[in-house]
């Protein structure tokens, strides 16, 4: 009888060590899968000449040529720099979309960010009111929140706030990777003015120096390498 009960449960470990050993395969399998892109994106990549980079005008008719989502889509640049942490600020000549909500630092500001709350898109703030801040880096750092001097957010009072508008934006690479990510424009905005956010992106991130490749594209669409 005791036997029979050693033998089951051997048989039931081998069957378990089956099952995982399938699992494992079945993820494997999963994981050597290519993306599958849909047949309108495979369309649009066929009108991008493979290798070839593009000037910003004629990127920029392409990529509004290829894009192909049923709704108003954005133009978006993808950034390759020379290293992870770099950061700048810029202020785009037109609007580049949603309008950003700017906060002075205040008291008020603190109790928000003790209860959880983050309802401001760019916060300025003063010397003074810094040690009170440090205390939420956590919270802000990561979300590119948390006023520096490099970025232009400590001001020396409010009056200097006015050189901030709707169209400040934080440039800032991801945490462990030197790729920024932005906004610039709408896909039916005019081609003129999505050229102006372009150039004042790449200068204020220096692209003689600091950039490596930049790449556009639109929230449905192939990316289009760009001539820098």
């Amino acid at each position: 009888m005791g036997k029979t009960k050693t033998a089951n449960v051997y048989e039931v470990k081998e069957e378990k060590k089956e099952a995982s050993f399938e699992v494992v395969k079945s993820e494997e399998k999963k994981e050597k899968q290519p993306k599958v892109r849909s047949k309108s994106y495979q369309a649009s990549k066929t009108k991008i000449e493979s290798g070839k980079s593009y000037t910003v005008p004629n990127a920029i008719k392409l990529v509004k040529e290829i894009s192909y989502s049923k709704f108003e889509g954005s133009m978006e640049l993808h950034i390759v720099v020379k290293k992870a942490g770099s950061s700048a600020q810029v202020t785009l000549p037109y609007s580049g979309g949603k309008q950003k909500k700017i906060e002075i630092a205040t008291d008020v500001t603190i109790k928000k960010l003790q209860d959880g709350k983050i309802d401001f898109d760019i916060l300025l703030a003063t010397a003074d009111m810094m040690p009170k801040l440090v205390a939420f880096a956590r919270i802000l750092g990561p979300k590119g929140l948390m006023p520096n001097p490099k970025n232009g957010t400590i001001i020396k009072s409010e009056k200097d706030a006015s050189k901030f508008s709707g169209n400040t934006l934080s440039l800032k690479t991801e945490k462990d990777a030197p790729l920024i990510h932005i906004v610039v424009g709408k896909v039916s905005q005019k081609d003129e003015e999505l050229v102006e956010n372009i150039d004042t992106v790449l200068k204020a991130l220096g692209k003689d120096k600091q950039v490596v490749r930049v790449f556009l594209k639109s929230t449905m669409s192939p990316s289009v390498k760009l001539i820098i």
